[in-house]
């Protein structure tokens, strides 16, 4: 019998015991760091509003990023990244672009963002590396992306196999 098979929760919750951060700091994390770029600081009431959360619930994510050492959170609002938490913060989001740049050269336009958002907490760093080596083959290979989504044209209209 093979043992190395396990439910969708199981590989979710193996995976959990090797990472520092739930899917939902990721995505805190991932949205200072997308606002931060330019004024090197986001406010609280702007992440919230961003992210569609109440500004508690935000600022009680801070608070635990900020125990963990990749934010600064001062008063009147203001969160900034320290440098564990722009490293980590950048990689988050070179994760999303990745992800949301190959389901795009798919034709995927439906729920891009959903489905991004559902797959970048659930890939590995090297899976994510490949992914990303793809992309850029197929960005360098213009010939071969458009007859890529030739092919995906004439079988997504083709019905099921």
């Amino acid at each position: 019998m093979n043992n190395e098979f396990h439910t969708v929760r199981g590989y979710q919750l193996m995976q959990q015991n090797s990472r520092l951060l739930t899917s939902a700091m990721e995505d805190y994390l991932e949205m200072v760091c997308r606002n931060t770029e330019e004024d090197g600081y986001v406010r609280m009431r702007e992440l919230a509003q961003k992210l569609n959360v109440r500004a508690s619930s935000a600022t009680k994510m801070m608070q635990k990023l900020g125990e963990l050492g990749f934010i600064k959170y001062r008063r009147y609002g203001v969160i900034e990244l320290t440098e564990a938490g722009k490293q980590l913060g950048e990689y988050l989001l070179q994760r999303h672009r990745v992800i949301e740049q190959f389901l795009s050269m798919l034709g995927i336009t439906e729920n891009l963002l959903l489905e991004t958002e559902l797959i970048e907490h659930h890939i590995s760093p090297n899976t994510l590396k490949r992914l990303e080596m793809l992309t850029r083959f197929f960005s360098s290979n213009p010939e071969l992306l458009r007859r890529l989504k030739i092919y995906i044209s004439r079988h997504m209209t083709a019905g099921p196999e």
